[in-house]
């Protein structure tokens, strides 16, 4: 009753709601189809390393974030970015699957002959067609497409409609730049709380930007540029964050398959100021709040069930320019090793120092108001004396020289640049059969000796030689590559920045990405992954309708089943209301979801339709075990024609079935609902533990006669008192009813015998106010956790909790726990309950 209600009142706040009235109001389309179809918001908070991750979440500044991973059963994966380790090249790995597909951020176009970077619009698009056309010819299909695209590189594969603020297409999409003016007066009106939080963060940041000139002068910057900063940082760090969420939450509600969003604040303030400044951590506050906006907009939107994924695609690392090392630009210095100035010609300091990338994302916003007011260069190349052009954003850089040098004249040039210029390693090779690396130690060959240039504890040391050998050999690599880091040396940039990525350093090579536990990631043996498995993950959730993660589930379940001290059995017991949640959407995927994050061994479902057309004519039961490869007993209590309703057991163990069947019902003035139980017994390593699931009824008298009629030779009072038994369900009696004290004549409750533990209630599941799913066991089992999920899933997945006890059974034949074990144990679990709960 009370999850009907609730259904119906969300239905009517999505009549009344703005974003349903604007959507309607931009004719903005939507994607129609059934509620439970699986969608995927994808958020990616550029430039944030996981060693920067976790001293944010430490430091409370992603609190929302750390919510997720205690409470929404999220998992911190460590993410390799592959080289290098730049944006362009991690999301043409995430959206087309293609490794490297730039050699940087800036380098020069050799079938153009200029010099180009990823944010001019002509540049972007030119990859992406490219892009496109080389997945075309393998088959595959675009990531996004179908979705939309925010503050990205690329597109993606949205249509050109649905990419919004990306360097592809300045601005907003088409759609929305075609809107009528009063169209857009109702879309400020209808966010007029994004509005507010714009105006007021603007007025903060100006505040703010004070402060921020003044160390940016100390610490010996270029006033001029500074104070461009201010404009630029307000764009990024505030405007485009909130107008990416208000377009992102539109989609949302329009059901779009798939909503991809870059927060560039956090990347914008570590190239200005470093990745663990001040600043660069404040910023990471407003994007929390973002992505919690968003994560709410998903866990209630109508046309799709999203889930929300959160991703970084590189860290950045603490430099210091080379300009300020050297007193001279890396040009000069690569124009001197090239001129053979290496024999003592003096070399003249350089004044110019190497642009940097700041303010070149403020232009995302579009219009010719945007462009004029942060000016920037067309073209990325360096300052060129017309004999040689020099590359260099970050801790990468290219050289490229006016004419084709034979092998000994690059080397000759490289051992300059190690020796005398001081730059870290240079790699030549491009074109040959063989990549070598100069440094002041030596020259050295890849992917062979990876590991004595860059040590062998990099956490990617497998994969990073054939990484870097692949950047070299790029058709846009330079004729040098130019690195600024190796083991043993302090990384530096070749560009006037704090902070910089696209290099090889741990952290700059080291992402995170923040998923559901279950998410279909590939299995992995080396303890990360890389953009690409992402790609896969994300197109396997969205290319079904199952939850893809089930198999890994199933793969913990018998590991676990497997290990030492077998008398450990988790169960479950879970009132599903048919599979149809508080949100009126009927989704046995969700259900499974739930029960698969638990990874129980034994579950006991109570209301479950089987053949009825309330709920599309399927079997949920067997679909459930289907989802979750278990095996399952169903009883119907109602058998109307084809269509059933009742109770099931699930189960990976051996089991048998024992009894099934109706139990006695109180007709005090009408007919009420039929009731029963089901009883199986499971193998547990040799010994055989009852389970009994049952669903009692609604008037206290009735439940008594159902107990009793449980307890009594016809169900429980045959068995011996040395047989296991454990007796689960919706029993619908709270602790101070008489059918909850008859029980405890016989059996123990779960919740009461743990120690140090407080029950919990299981309904209703949005707010549990009452205690009426029990666990009972007979005495001698031993209770070492009970868990009940309040993830925003298992709230909505269903108007009851999951509630779930981990019992040690009294095994005769299985050897017990050392003391020192089991007390280790029941501590872990008892802190593992208090958190979950």
């Amino acid at each position: 009753m009370i999850g009907r209600i609730e259904a119906r009142l969300r239905l009517l706040r999505r009549k009344l709601s703005r974003t349903h009235w604007l959507l309607r109001f931009l004719h903005l389309s939507t994607s129609e189809g059934p509620a439970n179809r699986p969608g995927l918001v994808m958020v990616q908070i550029d430039g944030l390393s996981l060693e920067q991750f976790n001293h944010a979440l430490n430091k409370g500044k992603l609190p929302f974030l750390k919510r997720l991973i205690k409470r929404e059963q999220y998992q911190v994966h460590t993410q390799y970015s592959g080289l290098p380790s730049s944006t362009p090249a991690v999301q043409g790995e995430i959206f087309y699957g293609i490794k490297t597909v730039v050699p940087a951020f800036s380098f020069l176009d050799r079938e153009k002959g200029e010099m180009v970077r990823m944010f001019e619009p002509a540049t972007a698009q030119q990859v992406e067609h490219e892009l496109r056309e080389q997945l075309a010819r393998d088959g595959g299909d675009a990531l996004c497409t179908g979705g939309s695209s925010y503050s990205n590189v690329f597109g993606g594969g949205a249509d050109q409609d649905e990419a919004h603020f990306c360097a592809s297409s300045l601005g907003w999409g088409s759609a929305l730049r075609a809107a009528n003016p009063f169209a857009l007066l109702f879309m400020l009106v209808a966010n007029i709380n994004s509005v507010i939080r714009i105006l007021i963060l603007l007025v903060v940041e100006l505040l703010i930007a004070p402060v921020d000139v003044v160390r940016g002068l100390y610490n010996g910057h270029n006033y001029i540029n500074e104070l461009k900063f201010i404009p630029a940082r307000v764009a990024i760090c505030v405007l485009l964050r909130e107008l990416c969420v208000i377009g992102g939450k539109m989609d949302i509600q329009r059901g779009l398959p798939i909503v991809h969003i870059n927060f560039l604040g956090y990347d914008e303030q570590s190239h200005r100021r470093g990745p663990g400044s001040l600043f660069a951590h404040w910023t990471l506050k407003g994007i929390d709040n973002a992505v919690e906006r968003l994560w709410r907009e998903a866990a209630h939107a109508p046309r799709r069930h999203y889930e929300v994924w959160v991703y970084s695609d590189h860290g950045q690392s603490r430099t210091t320019s080379y300009f300020k090392q050297q007193g001279y630009t890396i040009l000069k210095a690569v124009n001197a090793a090239y001129a053979g100035l290496d024999e003592g010609v003096p070399i003249a300091a350089g004044r110019k120092r190497a642009p940097s990338v700041e303010a070149q994302r403020a232009r995302l916003l579009g219009g010719g108001k945007a462009r004029h007011l942060i000016p920037v260069k067309t073209t990325g190349g360096d300052e060129s004396n017309g004999k040689v052009q020099v590359a260099g954003l970050g801790p990468v850089a290219f050289a490229y020289f006016p004419k084709a040098l034979e092998p000994a004249e690059l080397a000759h040039a490289a051992r300059a640049l190690v020796t005398r210029h001081k730059v870290p390693a240079v790699v030549t090779g491009r074109g040959e059969e063989h990549v070598r690396v100069w440094t002041a130690d030596g020259e050295f060959l890849l992917p062979q000796q990876s590991a004595e240039l860059f040590g062998e504890d990099h956490p990617f040391i497998d994969v990073i030689g054939e990484d870097l050998e692949r950047l070299c050999r790029h058709r846009h690599a330079g004729d040098l590559t130019l690195l600024g880091w190796r083991k043993g040396v302090a990384p530096i940039t070749f560009a006037d920045e704090n902070g910089s990525h696209a290099g090889l350093t741990h952290e700059e090579t080291r992402a995170f990405s923040l998923l559901p536990m279950d998410a279909p990631l590939p299995d992995s043996t080396r303890g990360y992954h890389r953009p690409c498995d992402l790609r896969e993950a994300a197109l396997q959730h969205l290319g079904r309708p199952t939850p893809a993660t089930l198999p890994r589930r199933a793969q913990a379940r018998r590991e676990r089943s497997q290990a030492p001290h077998s008398e450990q059995v988790r169960v479950m017991t879970y009132n599903v209301h048919s599979c149809v949640g508080i949100d009126g959407k009927l989704a046995a995927e969700r259900i499974a979801r739930v029960i698969a994050q638990a990874n129980p061994d034994v579950v006991a479902l109570q209301e479950l339709d089987a053949g009825r057309a309330r709920t599309g004519g399927e079997d949920q039961a067997q679909r459930i075990a289907h989802y979750l490869e278990m095996q399952h007993h169903f009883h119907p209590h109602i058998h109307v024609e084809n269509e059933k309703y009742g109770d099931a057991i699930l189960t990976h163990l051996p089991m048998r079935i024992i009894k099934s069947g109706p139990l006695p019902g109180h007709l005090p003035g009408g007919k009420l609902e039929p009731r029963g139980a089901i009883w199986v017994a499971i193998d547990l390593h040799g010994t055989e533990v009852n389970i009994v699931n049952t669903h009692l009824g609604l008037t206290s008298r009735e439940r008594v006669l159902q107990i009793e009629a449980l307890l009594g030779d016809d169900w429980l009072g045959r068995l011996n008192a040395d047989q296991p038994v454990i007796l689960c369900g919706d029993f619908n009696c709270v602790p101070s009813s008489k059918g909850y004290k008859l029980m405890r004549s016989r059996f123990l409750d779960a919740q009461a015998e743990l120690k140090e533990y407080r029950p919990v209630c299981t309904f209703y599941s949005r707010l549990p106010s009452f205690r009426i799913d029990h666990v009972f066991i007979q005495p001698g089992i031993q209770v070492t956790g009970i868990t009940v999920p309040c993830s925003e899933l298992a709230k909505v997945a269903s108007d009851h909790l999951p509630l779930i006890a981990d019992l040690t059974i009294p095994c005769p034949d299985a050897a017990f726990f050392d003391e020192q074990q089991g007390t280790d144990d029941t501590r872990d679990m008892t802190a593992r309950s208090r958190v979950a709960s």
